[in-house]
């Protein structure tokens, strides 16, 4: 073999500081890849059907990458039917949650006007809905008034081990997370702790974008003030300890909704954002997720993406956060960590009681939002608000799973 051809030949998967890295010519599809291998372990997924699939797919080939997810989905939609028919319901559930996440990963790359992506986003819903029908108690699949005619999608899931008022945790995702990803980052770790969840797609997520068109907004307390309404309405909810969290742009939602919105208890960023648009002043449509910002932004260019997002800043914000804030941010998030500090600072600075918890590359989950050990992410994140609500976990039955 020629000199030239060494020097061609593509690095082989290496385990970074921020987790596995699967293709070094193909950054943000290696880290989506990373983020489905991790939720594994959550049982969003079987190691070896994430590497099988992982075998097939060609960098920079977003067909393969679709081909091969959904090849794995159908594979554990069809068999968790099968089982369910057969009476084998831990079986079966088990094959949908991973189905669910599979169809995620499967839909991530394709356009927003590809006649494939609703059909699949649909898909990764009906897999999820079919697990947590499952659920003891049975989960429900709701939708909080928002806009007329068009209401947030959410899955609210009450905790086995909470008694008959529980407090809840509000989780929404960021820029490319949505409500049926959030099971293997917060859910269901909230739910082992005694909370009830509620699961959202908040504007520019999930069903929310996908059905009714409803792009992202920089006041996130109106959407997350929705939610609580909804969740005061009910007699099994404990209204003096609701609070939210939310993961990557969701970081910056949720700080947001914390500061503006005083019937919240307590409050997560799991990924610290300062400002938006300070972020993004400099990115083109070369940027490796030009597309997905567009489509949440509302905008036609990512020129005009950061003038939308202009608003998007703590800057004059975080100050009015009255309720206790943790700020878990990655040592090695691929997306940087000077603005975790900048967040952690400014709140401090002007009184706010805030932790600041960086995860290191000896830890793993020094990633961004923990996504190569998300186990890590949220015990971290569910454990410091079991703290925060006076939750005694010596005093919870624990199941299995």
């Amino acid at each position: 073999m020629s000199q030239a051809t060494v020097a061609a030949a593509p690095r082989p998967p290496s385990y970074e500081p921020f987790g596995w890295h699967q293709w070094h010519e193909d950054f943000w599809m290696s880290y989506q890849f990373r983020r489905g291998l991790g939720e594994t372990q959550e049982g969003g997924g079987a190691v070896s059907e994430v590497f099988q699939a992982a075998s097939k797919i060609i960098p920079n080939d977003f067909e393969s990458w679709y081909r091969e997810w959904t090849h794995i989905a159908e594979r554990n939609d069809r068999r968790g039917d099968e089982e369910i028919g057969r009476r084998h319901v831990r079986t079966a559930m088990n094959c949908w949650l991973r189905s669910a996440n599979y169809f995620r990963e499967a839909e991530f790359w394709l356009k927003p006007d590809d006649p494939r992506r609703l059909p699949t986003f649909d898909r990764c819903e009906r897999a999820s809905q079919k697990f947590l029908a499952q659920l003891t108690p049975k989960a429900e699949v709701v939708e909080i008034p928002y806009e007329a005619g068009k209401p947030l999608p959410a899955y609210f899931i009450r905790s086995a081990n909470g008694g008959e008022r529980q407090p809840v945790l509000i989780s929404v995702g960021g820029l490319d997370s949505f409500k049926d990803e959030l099971w293997f980052m917060t859910g269901r770790g909230a739910l082992q702790r005694g909370m009830s969840v509620l699961l959202v797609d908040g504007p520019g997520q999930g069903g929310a974008l996908r059905r009714h068109g409803l792009v992202t907004r920089h006041d996130y307390e109106v959407p997350i003030g929705k939610c609580i309404d909804w969740l005061e309405r009910r007699s099994d909810v404990d209204r003096t300890r609701i609070a939210v969290s939310g993961s990557s742009l969701g970081g910056y939602y949720a700080a947001r909704a914390g500061a503006m919105e005083p019937r919240l208890a307590a409050c997560i960023s799991h990924g610290a954002i300062w400002d938006i648009h300070e972020r993004w002043k400099t990115r083109d449509e070369n940027h490796g997720l030009a597309g997905h910002i567009k489509w949440v932004f509302g905008a036609r260019s990512m020129a005009e993406a950061t003038e939308i997002a202009r608003p998007f800043t703590l800057d004059g914000v975080l100050e009015h956060m009255k309720c206790p804030y943790l700020i878990i941010h990655g040592g090695h998030d691929v997306l940087g960590v000077e603005s975790v500090r900048q967040v952690h600072s400014y709140a401090t600075r002007h009184g706010v009681n805030a932790t600041l918890r960086l995860t290191s590359e000896e830890e793993t989950g020094a990633e961004h939002c923990q996504h190569d050990n998300p186990t890590l992410g949220q015990e971290l994140m569910i454990d410091w608000l079991a703290d925060v609500f006076g939750i005694d976990q010596t005093r919870l039955v624990f199941h299995p799973g």
